[in-house]
């Protein structure tokens, strides 16, 4: 039998998929894979029942459907004043993660460099490796995860071709400040560098936190790659919905590319969504209220076990400090947690170029009491203490 390609060889499986794996085989409640229990919004599956019965259901045009793409140009213009053209600065893909896939394959060439954040999500590093890019890492430190400007911009010299910045951050749900945003775009238009921006949580941050879209930073509109989706803000995570803002020289490539890897998004839950991207701002202040409450419930339950972590500011993802339970591997950690307590956590070495081993990422976007039986079976966790 012929060799499977050396690619394959780079990297492991998700270890967040892993993850959920070991939860739905030990029966724990899954807090590792960032996915909401609850439903979507009542209107959007009214609206997909009809859609069942009327149509589409043959592919939409390559770069999204029409209605899609105009309702993407006024959600848009709703959060960042300026108004993309439908069509040609707006691409529709299969979700977030073939968004940021594509958009790295539109501007990197075999040899380039681009610049990670560590911690980040897992998938950025792996898209790397498959385009042949090698990371730069910069290291975010501290309680607030915060970068150094030397260290960044020693890293900006060695001439990446981009930079990927995922705010709200997965893992650690830290939200750059337009102060550190504006250190980063003067360094973009000095090295001359894309920006490739990971939108997907930018409707759950945490007040007093304020959320800055890096587009609209001066300079930064034509250098900027946004790459979002609908699932989290939506509850659709299944739906694979995604989407790119970007100049109509860089959707024209991603377009080439994602046609020949999915040809469209699925044409019936495009027209559903649309019922979503018209709903009001109060929506989006009841998003992240209803997020906030998740996150203090967690932390005060947390904080009453004796649990160390940080305070996310935006996203459902806080880091939980396991370094006290005498493991020196931290997968090994979460099996036991999930398999002897009961409540699947995701090992945070997987987010970080680091050797970090003493920290578990945790999300909490699931249903009230779902989250209250994850507290009380974390309260037997100082079972596994060596």
């Amino acid at each position: 039998m012929p060799k499977l390609s050396r690619k394959i060889n780079l990297f492991t499986d998700s270890v967040i998929a892993r993850m959920s794996k070991v939860a739905e085989g030990c029966g724990a409640i899954n807090l590792s894979e960032g996915f909401p229990d609850f439903p979507p919004p009542k209107a959007m599956l009214d609206r997909l029942a009809e859609v069942a019965k009327e149509g589409p259901h043959q592919y939409s045009l390559d770069n999204g459907a029409s209605n899609l793409r105009r309702a993407l140009a006024d959600y848009r213009n709703s959060f960042t004043g300026r108004r993309p053209d439908p069509e040609t600065e707006i691409v529709v893909t299969c979700g977030g993660t073939e968004a940021l896939m594509t958009a790295m394959m539109a501007i990197v060439n075999p040899g380039d460099k681009i610049i990670l954040f560590s911690p980040f999500y897992e998938a950025y590093a792996t898209d790397a490796l498959l385009c042949g890019a090698e990371p730069i890492y910069v290291s975010l430190k501290g309680d607030n995860y915060t970068f150094d400007g030397e260290e960044l911009e020693a890293a900006f010299k060695q001439r990446p071709k981009a930079i990927f910045i995922c705010n709200p951050s997965n893992p650690c749900g830290k939200v750059f400040s337009k102060e550190e945003l504006l250190t980063i775009a003067s360094l973009v238009e000095k090295y001359d560098t894309f920006a490739v921006i990971d939108e997907v949580y930018e409707h759950i941050v945490y007040e007093p936190t304020e959320y800055t879209y890096f587009s609209t930073l001066p300079g930064m509109y034509e250098r900027t790659i946004s790459c979002g989706s609908l699932s989290k803000t939506y509850s659709i995570t299944g739906w694979r919905l995604g989407y790119i803002f970007a100049s109509p020289a860089v959707t024209d490539a991603i377009k080439k590319l994602h046609v020949y890897l999915t040809i469209s998004a699925p044409s019936p839950l495009q027209e559903a969504a649309v019922t979503g991207l018209e709903f009001g701002l109060d929506y989006y202040q009841g998003l992240r209220e209803l997020y906030r409450k998740k996150r203090d419930f967690v932390m005060k339950g947390l904080d009453a076990i004796g649990i160390a972590h940080n305070v996310p500011q935006g996203a459902f993802y806080m880091l939980l400090d396991i370094g006290s339970y005498g493991y020196d591997d931290d997968e090994a950690f979460c099996r036991d947690l999930a398999e002897k307590i009961g409540v699947a956590l995701v090992p945070a070495s997987t987010f970080f170029k680091e050797p970090v081993h003493h920290l578990a990422r945790l999300q909490f976007a699931v249903r009230d009491e779902t989250l209250a039986e994850a507290m009380h079976r974390l309260e037997g966790i100082h079972k596994l203490k060596k």
